[in-house]
């Protein structure tokens, strides 16, 4: 049975903008300097798309890892979905949510996963992988609402934050 914990962010764009800004590899990379995440394979920059794959490399727990994701389901502007194809869990999916609410948007990202190795992987789970999973992923949404979310009340000293770079396709 995978362990599943939710993130709720709240912002002030549009479901639209955090929907973009969500499945974009580039913001992706930058919500990731301290585990030094890169894409190495498949769209390693601008947005991902449903059928596509990325393959990340990454440092966690002092390890590296690599792994590959493909968006699996798309629903624009209103949810996504990327699982695991290859890496280091038995299974991993996560779902992105967005929920208009008053003049901005609820971001949900629900998280299931389950780690390989029996009795052992799911002692891990408990003990380590939901907290720092769960922490990840919070810290991700704070970078992307600060770097992203237009400033309230934008002045000549305040600039705004800058869209991240839009896929060409698109």
């Amino acid at each position: 049975m995978p362990v599943a914990f939710v993130c709720r962010t709240r912002s002030t764009m549009s479901p639209q903008e955090l929907f973009d800004l969500s499945r974009n590899i580039d913001a992706h990379v930058g919500s990731m300097t301290q585990s030094r995440e890169k894409a190495i394979g498949g769209v390693t920059t601008g947005l991902i798309s449903e059928g596509e794959t990325v393959t990340w490399q990454a440092w966690h727990l002092g390890v590296r890892f690599r792994m590959t994701s493909r968006i699996t389901r798309m629903e624009a502007p209103s949810s996504f979905s990327d699982e695991q194809v290859k890496g280091p869990f038995k299974y991993l999916r996560h779902t992105h949510e967005f929920r208009p609410e008053g003049s901005g948007t609820l971001m949900v990202d629900t998280v299931e996963f389950a780690a390989p190795f029996g009795p052992l992987g799911r002692l891990v789970e408990k003990l380590v992988l939901a907290r720092y999973l769960q922490n990840l992923i919070e810290k991700r949404n704070e970078f992307l609402i600060a770097q992203y979310q237009p400033a309230q009340t934008p002045t000549a000293q305040t600039p705004t934050a800058q869209t991240p770079a839009q896929d060409p396709r698109q």
